[in-house]
C-alpha cells in the first residue's frame, strides 16, 4: 500500500496528527517553527497558528481550545491561537517537549528530548487534570509514540534510538504506568505510533519512508510506503476514522514535509481530549 499526498505543506518537522471530531479537522504540528495546523479534508484548507515556541504535540481540550506540549512544558491555546502557559516541567533551554497524546481519563502524556539528541536527556511526563506534572520515565533520549490498547490495560511507548517498541502495564483509574518492557525490537528508528480498533499498532519509521502495522505480539502485519523518507507519525481520521493520515519532515523528496493519507481497511479509535 502506498500513501498519497493531501497537503504539500513542506513542513520542517511535521508531527503529531490527531483527528479533532469536534471540528472534523486533522490537528498536526510543525515542531521547529512552532506552528499548529488544522487541516480540513473536506475543503483542503489548512489553517494555522503560531505557538510561540517549539511545539511537540497538540490535543483538544475538553473545556474548548487546545492543550499543547511546548518548549518548556505544557500550555493552553484558544481556538484563535491565543497562548497561555500552563505547567513547566523544569528542564533547561537545551531540552524541548516532543510527541504526546491523552489517555481515556484526559491526562496529557508527552515526553522530551535534548536539542542535540544526546542520550538520556529526555523524560516522559504526565499532565493531570489538576495541572500537576508527574515525571514517569526519566533518562530517555527521544521520547515518542504514546498510545493505549483498546482495553486500556497497556501503554505503548517509543524511545526512538533504542530501535524497539516498549509497553507498560497501565491503570486507567490512577494513570500508573508500570513494568516497562520491550514488546519487540524493530529494524530502523520508530517514531510516533497509534493503535487501531483491532489493537494493532501503526508505527512511523524515521528515515524509512514507511508506516508499519504490528500485532499486539509484535509481529509485522502490513507496511505502507510513504514517498517521504522521514515519516513521523500517523493518526486515523475522517468521519468513520478510516483514513490514516501521516505526517513527514523535510528531506530530499519533492513532497517531503507533506501530509499524506492511506486507506488501510481498518478503523481507528477516537482521540481523547485533555480534561484540565
Amino acid at each position: 500500500m502506498r500513501a498519497e499526498l493531501v497537503a504539500d505543506a513542506h513542513a520542517r518537522l511535521g508531527e503529531g496528527p490527531l483527528w479533532d471530531a469536534r471540528t472534523s479537522e486533522l490537528l498536526w504540528v510543525d515542531i521547529l517553527p512552532g506552528i499548529v495546523h488544522r487541516f480540513d479534508p473536506a475543503t483542503g484548507a489548512d489553517r494555522a497558528f503560531d505557538a510561540g515556541s517549539y511545539v511537540g504535540a497538540v490535543v483538544p481540550r475538553a473545556q474548548g481550545g487546545y492543550a499543547l506540549a511546548v518548549a518548556a512544558g505544557f500550555a493552553l491555546a484558544t481556538d484563535d491561537g491565543d497562548m497561555t502557559p500552563l505547567a513547566a516541567v523544569g528542564h533547561d533551554e537545551a531540552v524541548r517537549m516532543n510527541d504526546g497524546a491523552c489517555d481515556s481519563a484526559g491526562r496529557f502524556w508527552a515526553g522530551s528530548m535534548r536539542l542535540d539528541e544526546a542520550a538520556g536527556g529526555g523524560c516522559l511526563y504526565r499532565l493531570d487534570a489538576d495541572h500537576r506534572v508527574a515525571a514517569i520515565c526519566p533518562g530517555v533520549s527521544i521520547s515518542n509514540g504514546i498510545a493505549w490498547s483498546p482495553d486500556d490495560t497497556l501503554l505503548y511507548y517509543v524511545d526512538t534510538p533504542t530501535s524497539a517498541i516498549d509497553v507498560f502495564d497501565f491503570d486507567s483509574a490512577t494513570g500508573a504506568a508500570t513494568d516497562r518492557r520491550v514488546l519487540t525490537p524493530v529494524d530502523g528508528f520508530p517514531d510516533g505510533l497509534v493503535v487501531d480498533a483491532e489493537g494493532f499498532l501503526w508505527v512511523a519509521f524515521w528515515g524509512a519512508g514507511q508506516v508499519r502495522r504490528y500485532s499486539a505480539q509484535g509481529d509485522v502485519a502490513e507496511v505502507i510506503e510513504v514517498p517521504a523518507a522521514h515519516t513521523t507519525k500517523c493518526a486515523f481520521g475522517g468521519p468513520d476514522l478510516a483514513d490514516l493520515y501521516i505526517t513527514t519532515a523535510a528531506g530530499e523528496e519533492p513532497h517531503a514535509g507533506g501530509l499524506f493519507v492511506a486507506q488501510p481497511g481498518v478503523v481507528g479509535m477516537p482521540a481523547h481530549a485533555y480534561a484540565g
